[in-house]
């Protein structure tokens, strides 16, 4: 048992992390130099102090790897649509988070969530209330969420919550543009602001270096109409939704006012555009199921560093023109 344990070590310090050469320990070479019988042989044959140093760097690794799991998640907005499928996603994944917060507007909208909630195994996925325009309820779900997570804090906040409504600017109001302004712009700013201090003790605790998702971060869903470059040139179809583009161009701004804001705590702020989705608001027209754009914007989160903090960019990663 002792030997299989080593030679799994070996295998994957040798293929994928650790090379041992002339008594020295080589990091990141990412080649397999021997086979499955040879590790062992080669391990036996070594010297005590090599063996114990390399046994202990794989130690290292493999808590390395556990610890960039993301403990907790917090999705707004999270009934239906991009919401509903990241809490879905999140609770299937392999090292899922310990904690998925999942929050609503409406009790009516619950039957997918409930499901979602019943059948996780790996995920404690907890339903909050929230409508995102209300301080009061900010308030009351950040206290919620720290009665759970304590003194490790919340690890990512996606602000996803938002509204659209499909009016040209020659028919915009004061009160639709209130409307969508209060929901798209100011409240994940506000959402941010309250849950900081969270984010901060998420960050402080960790022992992972740099900015990442598993250690801090704020993901604001954002849209490719909220491009002001591409406005009216690649897109001009979604020129019948300005109230929304002018909401949303707004959240990309104040995602890099908080980014410059909380930089120094090491907590990661950008936000990402999901692509032109199948749900109420991207319609039945739309080419992509939630399921894909949800899935590739989780695999880039995994991938997101300190060089994205205020970053604009697509489900791939890609920088995504403002």
């Amino acid at each position: 048992m002792v030997m299989a344990v080593i030679q799994v070590c070996l295998e994957v310090a040798v293929s994928s992390q650790f090379l041992q050469f002339g008594g020295f320990v080589v990091y990141g070479l990412s080649f397999t130099l021997v086979s499955s019988s040879s590790v062992i042989y080669w391990f036996a044959n070594m010297n005590f102090k090599v063996q114990t140093c390399l046994l202990l760097l794989c130690i290292l690794f493999f808590e390395n790897v556990r610890s960039a799991k993301i403990g907790s998640v917090l999705v707004t907005g999270a009934n239906r649509g991009l919401g509903l499928e990241f809490v879905r996603q999140f609770s299937q994944l392999e090292d899922a988070p310990d904690y998925i917060f999942a929050t609503y507007r409406n009790e009516s909208t619950l039957q997918e969530l409930n499901k979602i909630q019943l059948s996780s195994k790996k995920a404690q996925v907890i339903l909050i209330k929230l409508d995102v325009r209300f301080l009061e309820q900010i308030k009351a779900a950040k206290e919620q969420v720290e009665q759970v997570v304590g003194d490790r804090g919340l690890n990512l906040l996606i602000n996803n919550a938002g509204v659209l409504e499909i009016l040209e600017f020659p028919n915009l109001t004061f009160e639709s543009m209130e409307f969508m302004f209060r929901t798209n712009t100011a409240a994940p700013v506000i959402v941010t602001q309250v849950f900081l201090p969270l984010l901060q003790a998420a960050s402080r605790t960790s022992n992972l270096d740099g900015k990442s998702v598993s250690k801090a971060a704020v993901i604001g869903i954002t849209s490719m109409t909220s491009s002001i470059q591409k406005t009216g040139a690649e897109f001009p179809q979604d020129l019948i939704v300005a109230g929304y583009k002018i909401s949303k161009a707004g959240f990309n701004m104040a995602m890099r006012i908080m980014a410059a804001e909380v930089t120094n705590h090491d907590i990661l702020v950008c936000n990402i555009e999901p692509g032109w989705v199948k749900t109420d608001m991207g319609t039945q027209d739309a080419p992509l199921e939630p399921s894909e754009s949800i899935g590739a914007m989780i695999e880039t989160f995994g991938k997101l560093d300190e060089t994205d903090q205020g970053a604009f960019i697509n489900r791939f990663g890609e920088t995504f023109p403002f």
